[in-house]
C-alpha cells in the first residue's frame, strides 16, 4: 500500500475513530433497508381501488369505524383491486425472504460482512425502483420483488452482527449495537414522513423512487471507508487498531473461519435464552405494532394508524428512548457498575415487563381512546429495549458465530408474524369480540413473562467456551501461579 495512502488513512483515523464511522454508516444502511421495507405500507392506500372492493364485508365493517371525512380521504382510488387479504399478503411476503438468513450468515462470517451488507441495501433499492413498473405488469411481480427485498433485509442482521463483533470492544458493544440498529426506526420514521409528503404531490410511484436516493450517497462512503475488520482498514490510527485487536484477541488474522459447533450451540443455555426471548418478544412486537391498532379501531372506534404524524412521532420517540437507554447502559458498563450480563438482563426485562404491564392495563382501561393509545405507545417504546438486550447478546456469547446465531434466532422468530394474524382473527371473530381480545392479551402477557423468566435465569453476557478453540481454552485453564513460575525460570 502506498505510504501516502497509509499516512492519509492514519490522519483520518486519528480524528474520527474508524469504529464510529462503521457504526454510523451501518446505521444509515439499516435505515435505508427499513425505509424500503415500509414504503409499500405508505403507498398502499393510494394504490388500491377502494370502489372495486367496497362491497367486501370485512372492508365495509372497517369503513364503518371511520369518520366521513376519513372515508373520503381514504377512497381516492388507485389502479389495483386488491382485497384486504391480498393486501396483507403483499405486506407480509417481505418476511418470507428472511427464511434464507442462515446461508447468508455463512457468507458474512466466511467471506465478507461488508459486501453482504452492500448486497442487502442494494437489492432493496433496486427492487424499490422496479416496483412501479413491474407491479403494473402483474401482482405476482410485486410479490417476487417483496420477497427479494426480504432476502436483502434478512441479510442485514447477520452482516451487521458480524461487523459489530469484529469492530466493537466488549465494553462498547451495547453502544455500537444501539447506534447501528436504531437505524431501523430512523428509516421507518423517514419513510412515513417523506412518503406521505411525495405521495400527496406526485402520486404513489414517487414513494418508491424518492426513497432510493439515499442509496447513492451511502454506497460510495460504505465501499471506500468500511472494511470487514480493523486489520484490513487503512483509515484507522495504529492506536485504535491495536486497542480493538487486544480487546478482542484478534491481533492475528485467521485464514480459515471455524465451522459453527452446532451441537454445542444447541446444548447452550444462554443460546436458548436468546432464542426463546427473541421468539416471545417478536410475538409481542407484532401484537403491539399490527394487531392492537385493530383493537383500537374495531373495539374503541378510533383509527390510529392512518395518521402519518402520529406514526412518525411514535417512531421518533422510539429513537429517543432507545438512544437514551443505550447511553445509560453503556456508561454503567464503562464505569464498571454493571457487567455485559447485567446490561442484557436489564434491557430485556424492560422490553418484557413494561409491555406486559401495559397489556394488563389495556384490559381494564375500557373504551377510553386517548388512554389506550398512550398505553400502547409506552408498550412499544419499552419493547425497543430488546436491541441492547437479547438482540446484542449473540455477539457476547459467541462473537465468532454471531452472524449465524442471529440468523437462526431471527428465522425462528419470524413464526409469530405468520401465526399472530391468523390467531387473532380466529379468536376475536374478525376483531369484534372483546372477550376474544382479552384472551389474546392473556396469551401475550404469558409469553412476555416467559421471556423475562427464561432470560433472567439463563441469559449470560459471557463468552462461551464453544466459541473458543481448544488451544484458547487450554491457555485459560493454566493457573496463574504456574505462569508466573514459568516466567521466573525464563529470567
Amino acid at each position: 500500500m502506498p505510504a501516502e495512502v497509509v499516512a492519509k488513512g492514519s490522519i483520518l483515523g486519528k480524528y474520527v475513530p474508524a469504529r464510529c464511522v462503521m457504526a454510523v454508516l451501518g446505521s444509515i444502511g439499516m435505515a435505508i433497508v427499513s425505509c424500503h421495507r415500509v414504503n409499500l405500507n405508505v403507498a398502499m392506500d393510494a394504490m388500491v381501488n377502494h370502489t372495486a372492493i367496497y362491497e367486501i364485508p370485512l372492508y365495509t365493517d372497517y369503513l364503518k369505524t371511520l369518520s366521513n371525512s376519513t372515508i373520503l380521504n381514504l377512497r381516492k382510488d388507485g389502479p389495483f383491486d386488491w382485497d384486504p387479504t391480498l393486501q396483507g399478503t403483499l405486506l407480509t411476503c417481505y418476511f418470507w425472504g428472511f427464511l434464507v438468513q442462515i446461508p447468508l450468515a455463512h457468507i458474512a462470517e466466511n467471506f465478507s460482512a461488508k459486501w453482504l451488507m452492500f448486497f442487502s441495501v442494494a437489492v432493496n433499492v433496486v427492487c424499490s425502483l422496479l416496483t412501479p413498473v413491474l407491479t403494473k405488469l402483474h401482482t405476482g411481480c410485486l410479490i417476487l420483488l417483496r420477497v427479494l427485498q426480504g432476502v436483502g433485509g434478512g441479510a442485514s442482521f447477520p452482516a451487521m452482527h458480524v461487523m459489530i463483533a469484529s469492530w466493537a470492544p466488549p465494553k462498547e458493544r451495547t453502544a455500537m449495537s444501539t447506534i447501528v440498529y436504531v437505524g431501523t426506526f430512523v428509516g421507518t420514521a423517514l419513510s412515513i414522513l417523506i412518503g406521505e409528503f411525495v405521495l400527496e404531490r406526485w402520486g404513489w410511484e414517487s414513494v418508491f423512487y424518492v426513497t432510493g436516493a439515499f442509496f447513492y450517497i451511502w454506497i460510495g462512503l460504505w465501499l471506500i471507508l468500511i472494511q470487514d475488520n480493523p486489520n484490513k482498514q487503512r483509515f484507522i490510527s495504529p492506536e485504535e487498531r491495536q486497542m480493538i485487536n487486544r480487546s478482542l484477541g484478534t491481533e492475528v488474522n485467521e485464514d480459515h473461519h471455524p465451522a459453527v459447533p452446532w451441537k454445542k450451540v444447541f446444548k447452550s443455555s444462554p443460546f436458548w435464552a436468546i432464542l426463546i426471548a427473541h421468539t416471545c418478544s417478536n410475538f409481542g412486537w407484532h401484537m403491539f405494532l399490527v394487531e392492537i391498532p385493530f383493537y383500537i379501531k374495531y373495539i374503541l372506534k378510533f383509527n390510529v394508524d392512518r395518521n402519518a404524524t402520529i406514526s412518525a412521532t411514535l417512531y421518533s420517540n422510539m429513537i429517543i428512548f432507545l438512544i437514551s437507554l443505550g447511553i445509560i447502559l453503556h456508561c454503567l458498563q464503562i464505569k464498571g457498575k454493571i457487567s455485559a450480563t447485567g446490561a442484557r438482563k436489564i434491557a430485556t426485562s424492560v422490553s418484557s415487563l413494561v409491555p406486559g404491564a401495559c397489556l394488563i392495563i389495556l384490559c381494564f382501561i375500557g373504551c377510553q381512546q386517548d388512554e389506550a393509545v398512550a398505553v400502547m405507545t409506552v408498550g412499544i417504546l419499552a419493547m425497543t429495549a430488546k436491541i441492547p438486550g437479547f438482540l446484542t447478546n449473540h455477539i457476547d456469547i459467541a462473537p465468532k458465530y454471531a452472524g449465524n446465531l442471529v440468523a437462526l434466532t431471527n428465522t425462528v422468530a419470524i413464526l409469530p408474524g405468520i401465526v399472530v394474524p391468523i390467531f387473532v382473527a380466529l379468536i376475536t371473530d374478525g376483531y369484534k369480540s372483546i372477550g376474544g381480545w382479552h384472551i389474546i392479551f392473556g396469551v401475550t402477557i404469558f409469553l412476555f413473562a416467559v421471556e423475562f423468566v427464561v432470560f433472567v435465569k439463563f441469559g449470560s453476557g459471557k463468552e462461551q467456551s464453544w466459541n473458543k478453540t481448544p488451544e484458547e481454552n487450554e491457555d485459560e485453564q493454566i493457573p496463574l501461579g504456574k505462569i508466573n513460575n514459568f516466567k521466573s525460570l525464563l529470567r
